[in-house]
């Protein structure tokens, strides 16, 4: 039986660090899927179909076997039902610096509660990417920046086309 884990978050926009993080996860399990969140209330800059779309056109020079073991699919509700549903056993997060272990943890024992079977599994990227964070990447392309170093060849094209 395939291990199946859920790496959710916005994705908004996909960094160099969720690709490195999702590469890891790839090593400890057979199947990843990449679970883009969905709220409503939340104003971003792409809309769920885009996140997909990115990730995958990111991911388009992996090797055969990284891309046929990927998933990437657009959610909105408790990412812990949803783990339930598909009878995935992992959650993962990216931890980039100690400020964000805070959050994960308590996301993680709140996780935990609503379905004790899938467990969740704090990956660290390379230090390389250990700062870069999508809100990061959307305030210096607001105002003018480069982000090219923060973000993969589509998701820079993307922005460059909407100039915002």
């Amino acid at each position: 039986m395939a291990r199946l884990a859920l790496y959710p978050g916005t994705f908004d926009p996909v960094t160099h660090g969720h690709l490195d993080v999702l590469r890891r996860a790839l090593r400890l399990f057979d199947r990843v899927e990449v679970t883009v969140a969905v709220n409503p209330d939340k104003r971003t800059l792409f809309s769920g179909e885009e996140r997909v779309a990115l990730i995958h056109e990111s991911v388009a020079g992996w090797t055969d076997d990284e891309r046929e073991r990927l998933d990437v699919v657009v959610f909105e509700g408790l990412i812990a039902e949803r783990a339930r549903q598909l009878g995935a056993v992992g959650l993962v997060r990216g931890i980039r610096q100690v400020t964000d272990f805070d959050y994960e943890l308590r996301m993680a024992i709140a996780n935990q509660r609503l379905n004790e079977e899938a467990v969740t599994v704090f990956l660290t990227p390379s230090e390389d990417h250990a700062f870069t964070s999508s809100s990061l990447v959307r305030e210096i392309h607001r105002f003018g920046g480069d982000v090219s170093s923060f973000v993969p060849e589509p998701v820079l094209a993307r922005l460059r086309e909407r100039g915002e």
